[in-house]
């Protein structure tokens, strides 16, 4: 009976010459020798019974592949490709298949850029916007318009994923199912309107390009500075008044509630004097001179006398945040895209209500 690469040993023509020979000196020989033969047999039963419980035997051109690794999916092709197909549902409930992690995007909005780049996916962007302006690499990528979008130009580049967002549907609606009629797949992203949502687009855009673990990690991070920058704000014993503008004189635009800069607002502690005001609304001087905010923060910076211009106007000298000098401007881009650096401009906007807290 053969077990293995082994077999039982057969001494018939030695164990003849010994009961001929009667020599007692071969007996004992031949007794050593079955000894040795048998233990070797054991010993080799015993090692394929070993491997065979480890699930297969070892072979320089086989190697085996340790139950760790396959239920990480290391060592499996199959493992590597698991993700996809993968389909998703985008802003505008289309349902799109993604085979493979694109090797080549075009963004439409700054927010999707940063996204991207934060996931480490610089090389795979090939263009981008005017508008975007972070990371600093954004500059070396082609460019494919402003606000208006240059659809032949991303067709041309035939790239792999184009990432839209609601923001360009009124815009460029026609123009991305141009796009999609040239086969080149489009996800429109949402506009989020809370740092929950956030968090989902982050994590989706991840899934596609196959960067789950840096998504998650973004998003670690980000959950941790919220709560860091929270957690001080607790020390707060009077909570202070705020106007936010959006835009100058003499349409003073500003965010009241349902908006993301509420919820910003409310977790940083702040009343905002344009809560009972829903969007985005333009107010009357005089109705912000009526409310009479602690502090007035300034959200643009195309106008180099911005904060100036706020100090100078005719009325408001009798607002508590022009005579305490409470007059702050704040980067647009880190309070309004909604990407890895959301917490940045959380934390700048509690600087300009609360400074004390934070040892300014």
């Amino acid at each position: 009976m053969e077990i293995g690469l082994f077999s039982m040993p057969r001494f018939s023509q030695r164990q003849s010459l010994r009961y001929a020979t009667g020599d007692f000196y071969l007996e004992k020989m031949e007794e050593r020798t079955m000894k040795n033969m048998w233990k070797l047999w054991l010993v080799s039963v015993l090692a394929v019974f070993m491997l065979a419980a480890c699930g297969g035997t070892a072979t320089e051109d086989a190697p085996a592949i340790e139950k760790e690794q396959v239920e990480e999916g290391q060592g499996t092709e199959e493992a590597e490709v698991a993700l996809y197909p993968l389909t998703i549902t985008d802003a505008v409930d289309n349902e799109i298949t993604v085979e493979a992690a694109p090797t080549t995007i075009v963004s439409l909005v700054p927010s999707n850029t940063e996204v991207l780049f934060a996931l480490g996916l610089a090389d795979e962007v090939v263009a981008v916007t005017d508008n975007d302006d972070f990371p600093a690499e954004v500059e070396e990528k082609e460019s494919i318009g402003g606000f208006e979008i240059n659809i032949e130009k991303i067709i041309s580049l035939n790239p792999e994923m184009v990432f839209a967002h609601e923001m360009v549907l009124g815009s460029s609606s026609e123009g991305l199912d141009q796009i999609r009629d040239a086969g080149i797949p489009v996800i429109v992203i949402n506009n989020a309107a809370n740092f929950e949502e956030t968090y989902a687009t982050i994590e989706m855009m991840g899934q596609v390009t196959d960067k789950v673990d840096e998504a998650n990690q973004i998003i670690e991070d980000l959950k941790a500075k919220v709560a860091d920058i929270t957690e001080k704000l607790e020390t707060v014993e009077e909570e202070k008044t705020l106007f936010v503008e959006t835009s100058p004189a003499p349409e003073i635009y500003t965010p009241g509630n349902a908006t993301f800069m509420q919820e910003m607002l409310d977790l940083v502690g702040a009343e905002n004097i344009a809560a009972d005001q829903e969007g985005w609304v333009m107010m009357d001087p005089e109705e912000i001179v009526k409310r009479n905010p602690d502090v007035i923060i300034v959200m643009y910076d195309y106008i180099e006398t911005a904060v100036e211009d706020v100090y100078a106007r005719d009325g408001f000298d009798t607002i508590t945040a022009i005579k305490e000098e409470q007059v702050i401007q704040v980067d647009e881009n880190i309070t309004s895209r909604t990407g890895p650096r959301l917490a940045d401009g959380l934390e700048a906007i509690a600087k300009a209500i609360y400074p004390e807290v934070f040892g300014e």
